[in-house]
């Protein structure tokens, strides 16, 4: 990559490639903030996204590995798929029991999960919520609600409700997660809502679900009944808010959509793949501007 005083570049015969697969791909924000972050550091490095559909993810990996790419982030659907295809998982991504992020280590290649982390690092920045003895409530029970629960187990919470609609994949993840961190206590809520005494004890609340991607809201939660010091994130990320902020402000409630949690999880794969950290707030002020 070569730079001018405009900090432009040029991709060359020893940058080092980056990228994303997903099915669809073409609405990331990925490649923007992290070729902002490799232009702030000089970095001789480009992130490219690639349309893979499942059919085809053994074949893309297999042509990755061939063609020596630093690493790239895995979207939906792979994010489970793709695990028999690595050689070896980093805990982050077995206790998840999904991959996001997959450094290429000599010939080996190598999962990650940053998006639990990362949660951990937003809730910190954007909603001021230390991880502690406060009572939290996932919405959800997939991929993104495990590794979601297992950061937040590891930075030691204590006491985690699971709300699903289905109460089998919310029990397999409580039996998974119990083995794993004894020290929180989880429990699954069994009812098709949430009741009053349940959200009157939790001071945050974390949907994991896709829900209010396509403006849908989250049924069974009623959140009139939260405590006024209760906090709201929603992982589904927008510039411009998402049903269940919307609800939540409403009732004068502190809550942010996982724009901050996705530029956090890009910072921890930014710094796998480079071995350094992108400076603060270039990942950020990228998405700002488009």
């Amino acid at each position: 990559m070569v730079w001018d005083v405009k900090q432009m570049w040029a991709v060359q015969g020893k940058t080092r490639v980056v990228c994303i697969v997903g099915d669809p791909i073409g609405h990331s924000l990925s490649p923007i903030m992290h070729n902002a972050a490799f232009a702030a550091c000089h970095l001789d490095y480009v992130y490219v996204p690639f349309a893979v559909s499942p059919a085809n993810l053994e074949q893309a990996v297999l042509g990755l590995r061939a063609l020596g790419v630093s690493g790239f982030n895995v979207t939906i659907p792979h994010k489970t798929a793709i695990i028999p295809l690595l050689d070896r998982l980093d805990e982050s991504a077995l206790s998840a029991g999904a991959v996001n992020t997959v450094q290429q280590s000599g010939t080996s290649l190598v999962g990650y999960n940053t998006d639990g982390d990362g949660l951990v690092d937003s809730l910190s920045i954007d909603l001021n919520f230390s991880i502690g003895a406060a009572p939290i409530l996932v919405v959800g029970a997939g991929g993104a609600a495990r590794g979601a629960i297992a950061a937040l187990c590891r930075s030691g919470a204590k006491q985690i409700f699971i709300f699903n609609r289905s109460l089998e994949n919310a029990q397999a993840v409580k039996l998974d997660m119990n083995r794993r961190y004894p020290e929180t206590h989880i429990e699954v809520i069994h009812q098709s809502h949430v009741s009053r005494e349940y959200l009157e004890s939790i001071l945050l609340l974390i949907n994991t679900t896709s829900l209010g991607m396509n403006g849908e809201r989250i049924s069974g939660i009623d959140l009139s009944c939260l405590s006024k010091y209760a906090k709201v994130y929603d992982m589904v990320y927008s510039r411009f808010g998402t049903p269940l902020v919307e609800e939540a402000t409403t009732f004068g409630l502190r809550a942010v959509n996982g724009l901050g949690m996705l530029v956090a999880q890009g910072e921890r794969a930014f710094e796998i793949w480079t071995g350094q950290k992108p400076p603060q707030g270039v990942m950020r002020q990228a998405l700002s501007t488009i």
